[in-house]
């Protein structure tokens, strides 16, 4: 599922980035729909929903993700999202949940980064 949000991102530019880093701006837009979601800007909630699924889905994309036990941690992570904010929460997944995975993601990619 590609959405064309991200003008001007490429699958080719996005593979340059690593898991760390992808992971860390899908985070950003989950963070960003949670926000909304709390505020009752549903509509911010749900374009900030739309564009994490996008950065998502490129991340799946990722060749270098194939046959390596991340690639099924991506699909049920975007799985246990969709769950999250459109469905019942089977999962039974929360907000605290959410941000502290994503920001595992952060925090590592600032390591890469030497930060």
């Amino acid at each position: 599922m590609i959405i064309s949000i991200h003008k001007g991102l490429t699958l080719e530019r996005w593979c340059k980035f690593s898991l760390n880093e992808q992971l860390a701006n899908v985070g950003c837009d989950v963070s960003r729909a949670i926000k909304g979601r709390i505020e009752g800007d549903l509509e911010y909630s749900r374009q900030s929903f739309l564009r994490a699924l996008e950065l998502l889905s490129l991340t799946i994309l990722d060749p270098k993700h194939k046959g390596r036990g991340s690639l099924k941690e991506l699909l049920r992570v975007r799985e246990a999202l969709i769950d999250y904010f459109m469905f019942d929460n089977d999962y039974k997944t929360d907000d605290i949940f959410w941000d502290n995975y994503f920001l595992n993601f952060n925090y590592m990619y600032a390591i890469e980064k030497g930060r």
